[in-house]
């Protein structure tokens, strides 16, 4: 299937945007609620989820849209799905209410359970990662120049990424598998982009997370040349019957 990708950056841009407006604004950025997991929510997540629903819509009309801010959709008619859109409007909200600047909008194609396009933007630095299985895997800096993503799996001294609000004991067990010599925390789906671009070599998540979390960081880190599977080397795989994540392990081969 084609994609229009320079489309679908800019839909991502544009729902950087509203977020920016929001964060910017003290009044609107502080109106926070939360959810029923107890998880927040602010105006930033539901309209970046109408620019981008909307922007999908016109772009892949025939492809279904799954996004955290959407409408619940039921697995007997998501099993149907052969492609479909995976979307966390705002990625980190915590990270929006702490105002830290390290959350994303996050997009990615799935065919048949498996991520093979991913847009992840920043709009506090106005950096954009994207991959496909078709154009390979790329940064936009803040300059707007395109710099080629690839894991750096030479180094014998490997740096592991870490969440800022979630860790659990778990997580020094699986480590201490690996050379890791260094460790550093950074919020929402940035863990990918840090090894997809070779600053990091192994994120190990224990805690819960949800399809969209991970979706297009998976597509991004697996064509810039890492995996992404559970912690026994299974598939890693999306539209399940629970769109709840179980542990996963990503690294470089």
């Amino acid at each position: 299937m084609q994609i229009d990708l320079k489309e679908l950056l800019f839909i991502a841009r544009d729902a950087g945007a509203v977020i920016l407006e929001i964060y910017n604004d003290p009044e609107k950025a502080n109106a926070v609620t939360y959810k029923s997991d107890h998880s927040p929510l602010t105006r930033a997540d539901e309209a970046a989820h109408a620019v981008i629903s909307s922007g999908l819509n016109r772009l892949t009309p025939s492809i279904p849209v799954l996004s955290e801010e959407g409408r619940e959709i039921p697995f007997e008619e998501r099993k149907h799905w052969e492609y479909f859109w995976c979307v966390d409007p705002l990625d980190g909200t915590k990270e929006f209410v702490k105002r830290n600047g390290e959350f994303t909008v996050n997009i990615a194609l799935i065919h048949k359970q498996k991520p093979i396009l991913g847009v992840i933007y920043v709009p506090v630095t106005g950096v954009m990662y994207y991959a496909s299985s078709s154009d390979g895997a790329w940064k936009i800096d803040a300059q707007g120049i395109k710099i080629p993503l690839k894991v750096n799996n030479a180094t014998p001294e490997w740096t592991s990424v870490g969440s800022r609000t979630h860790s659990a004991p778990e997580d020094a067990d699986v480590l201490a598998n690996y050379p890791v010599v260094k460790s550093i925390s950074v919020g929402s789906s940035l863990k990918f982009c840090l090894l997809a671009e070779g600053l990091a070599q192994i994120y190990y998540r224990h805690g819960p997370t949800m399809e969209w979390d991970t979706a297009a960081g998976q597509a991004i880190l697996t064509i810039s040349g890492g995996t992404v599977t559970t912690p026994t080397g299974e598939p890693f795989l999306y539209n399940k019957e629970s769109l709840l994540n179980g542990s996963f392990l990503c690294k470089v081969v």
